[in-house]
């Protein structure tokens, strides 16, 4: 007779973590097995020759004949050979962005024809289309052995026989970032194979789990609350991470275009988009499809300062790439130098844009770039300018072009908006914020709709995503050492001898400027808190004491 599990093994973290997480892989149409005891007969039940080994070749060769039924096995065993060569001779984040790109394109393999000629095809290694079509594999207590070190991995997940999806668990009562300290540290020092080809990484005790890229420092490792929707209310738990990101369907999709790789400062990083990132370019992307129910009006996209607003346009622009028929151009659109240099500079660190000539350095060079066929187009909005009286000339009827616009209801809309759908009348528009409309501002709402995706800052500071903000509510105390400043603007307005049609300019640039403070005037009798506040009438500087109804 069986004895009962003992008290302490009811609340293991098996019993509390893992084995409801693999039920729920079951349930998702993973196929699991319990990988302990691979080795117990002397062979792997896998089919691996040795625990160095983290492809899973018999699997791997099944898929593989069965997305290239045209390709002899020669060609297969080639792109097997291609898929296993060791790396550990490069930079870690170098070779598994290699193998990434092999696993997103494909595997260039040598087919010998019956007649002895040669030509080369590419070796399909993964259905991103058909997630029905590939073979989901989770693998619990996972054996892998190191030059020096063997470890056992909780859960292995592979697509394929690749090893796509690493998750680390630990027992309730303990704090997750053991799990990165204790363990996924330990494994990428001790076994640093198992990285070449992973693409995600989940750590997890239960009650609090978190998701990152196969590199990133624990900082990066964030919360996936929400699964369908944006709407949604967030719920942190392992439940909801492995239903909003390894459902087969959803799982591929994140993995194939929600990656990118980032040359920054010291080197490549590899970077996941985040919970409110994927949701948020989902639902834009989908709006991509009804252009003719939008009109070409895709929404605006509100994400917080500090949410990956970059990142998100290159995520939006590279699915309908890879994922929607067409030509598509993208035409990056801001208002200032430096944000400009900034998103173009991100867009070029990660390799979405590789040509030079993407940059529009006046409005006739943008002329030519809008008429010629370029991926990326980024421009300053300003560029659109056009003489009084004079109409912005059409440059392409092409309807699949998309312009993206920065800081959308920063800029001068009435006349330069107007001008891009005169440049491009059949484009779509897609406005990207960090801050909301406000009222007044439905010119933007014109041009390119209600918003399609909203991450304000109170979902950001909740998910970890931004630092909160605290200030006092106070304004900051000045001296006024001028007791004839009101004087001597009129007089310096006088000598300037400025027009009507300037002395109206001025007042509106101010105007936007100049705000109601509180300042401190040395000598002031009765009270030295006074208010300055600039009169857009009249400029003039009026002040009124502090007691004064303002």
């Amino acid at each position: 007779m069986t004895p009962p599990p003992s008290p302490s093994a009811e609340y293991s973290e098996d019993a509390l973590v893992q084995q409801p997480a693999i039920a729920l892989f079951g349930e998702l149409e993973w196929e699991t097995a319990d990988l302990f005891h691979e080795w117990a007969s002397g062979k792997s039940t896998e089919g691996r020759e040795t625990e160095h080994e983290v492809i899973l070749v018999p699997r791997l060769r099944a898929a593989l004949e069965k997305l290239n039924p045209a390709l002899p096995a020669e060609a297969l065993d080639q792109a097997i050979e291609e898929l296993t060569r060791d790396r550990s001779k490069m930079v870690p984040e170098e070779a598994n962005r290699e193998v990434y790109g092999l696993l997103k394109g494909g595997v260039l393999v040598d087919v010998r024809a019956d007649d002895g000629s040669r030509t080369k095809e590419f070796a399909r290694i993964i259905d991103w289309r058909n997630h029905a079509n590939n073979q989901f594999f989770l693998a619990s207590e996972f054996w892998i052995a190191g030059d020096m070190y063997r470890r056992r991995c909780d859960l292995m997940g592979f697509v394929n026989g690749i090893p796509l999806l690493l998750v680390e668990l630990k027992a309730v009562h303990k704090n997750l970032k053991n799990a990165f300290d204790d363990n996924l540290n330990d494994y990428r020092y001790a076994i640093p194979q198992l990285f070449v080809q992973n693409g995600l990484v989940m750590l997890s005790n239960g009650s609090a789990t978190r998701i990152g890229s196969t590199f990133a420092p624990w900082e990066h490792f964030f919360e996936w609350k929400r699964i369908n929707d944006e709407g949604e209310k967030g719920v942190v738990s392992l439940e909801t991470a492995i239903r909003g990101v390894c459902e087969p369907e959803r799982f591929l999709d994140i993995i194939e275009n929600f990656i990118v790789y980032q040359e920054v400062r010291g080197g490549l990083v590899k970077i996941a988009a985040k919970n409110h990132q994927y949701l948020g370019v989902n639902r834009s992307i989908t709006e991509v499809g009804n252009l003719g129910e939008n009109k070409g009006r895709l929404g605006v996209f509100w994400h917080t300062q500090g949410s990956g607003k970059s990142l998100s346009m290159i995520f939006f622009s590279q699915k309908i790439l890879r994922t929607v028929p067409g030509n598509w151009t993208f035409v990056i659109v801001t208002d200032r130098d430096e944000l400009d240099g900034q998103i173009y500079k991100t867009f070029s660190a990660t390799g979405a844009v590789t040509e030079a000539e993407a940059q529009a350095t006046s409005g006739a060079h943008l002329k030519q770039l809008l008429a010629e066929d370029h991926r990326y187009v980024f421009t300053l909005i300003q560029k659109f300018h056009t003489e009084k009286g004079e109409t912005f000339p059409e440059l392409s009827d092409r309807s699949d072009v998309i312009v993206i616009t920065d800081e959308a209801h920063r800029s001068q809309y009435d006349v330069f908006a107007l001008n891009m759908r005169n440049a491009l009348p059949k484009a779509a528009f897609i406005g990207f914020t960090g801050t909301p409309l406000m009222a007044g501002e439905e010119r933007t709402k014109e041009v390119f709709g209600d918003y399609v995706s909203i991450y304000n800052f109170a979902q950001s500071i909740e998910d970890g995503s931004t630092v909160p903000l605290y200030y006092e509510n106070r304004t900051p105390e000045l001296q006024l050492t001028n007791e004839n400043l009101n004087e001597d603007m009129e007089r310096l307005l006088e000598e300037a001898e400025l027009s009507e049609e300037q002395e109206k300019k001025l007042e509106r640039e101010f105007a936007r400027e100049y705000h109601l403070i509180r300042v401190l005037v040395s000598g002031m009798p009765g009270s030295s808190q006074i208010f300055v506040r600039l009169s857009p009438a009249a400029w003039r500087f009026s002040i009124s004491s502090a007691s004064a109804s303002v």
